[in-house]
């Protein structure tokens, strides 16, 4: 197996496992009053963060698995240091829904204290550093673009959401 795959198997078993945590948070978030918001594109994120995965291991099928750019790999390595503090400063506040629990005080720990919806951020950068790993460009610009109009959309539906409950 080559470092390539190897690479990828490790983001995806990620991905999977955020997944698992993402499931039971929404489940008590609702159980205490939430509401969820933009449900109706939810499942376009699913098909983009999907597609992008299925596009990578195409690419290491068809175009090569020699081209791994290790500085890069480490730049990801730093992107999953930043997920981490993401993940513990939202607690079970955080899902891969938007689901806002209402009189509830925004969260203002970790990263969000100096920017806004930093788990955005982190998306695009791994959209865009993980095909670049490969050398895959192509798939970093079109996935980033794709992410890009998906967020552009998301981001309005969940300050809408966060307007509406104060």
């Amino acid at each position: 197996m080559t470092a390539a795959w190897i690479i990828l198997g490790v983001v995806l078993a990620q991905r999977l496992g955020e997944l698992v945590y993402a499931r039971a948070n929404p489940r008590r978030l609702l159980a205490k009053g939430s509401k969820e918001f933009g449900a109706r594109h939810y499942p376009l994120f699913a098909l983009l963060h999907g597609g992008w995965l299925v596009a990578l291991a195409l690419w290491l099928i068809f175009v090569g698995l020699e081209n791994v750019i290790w500085p890069l790999v480490a730049v990801y390595g730093v992107l999953q240091l930043f997920r981490v503090w993401i993940l513990i400063s939202l607690g079970e506040r955080w899902t891969t829904r938007i689901i806002v629990l209402p009189d509830a005080p925004l969260v203002r720990a970790g990263p969000y204290r100096f920017i806004s919806h930093p788990n955005y951020w982190l998306v695009c950068a791994e959209i865009a550093v993980l095909p670049l790993i490969f050398n895959a460009w192509p798939l970093a610009l079109v996935f980033s673009l794709l992410n890009g109009a998906l967020l552009f959309y998301r981001i309005r539906v969940e300050n809408d959401a966060l307007r509406q409950l104060k």
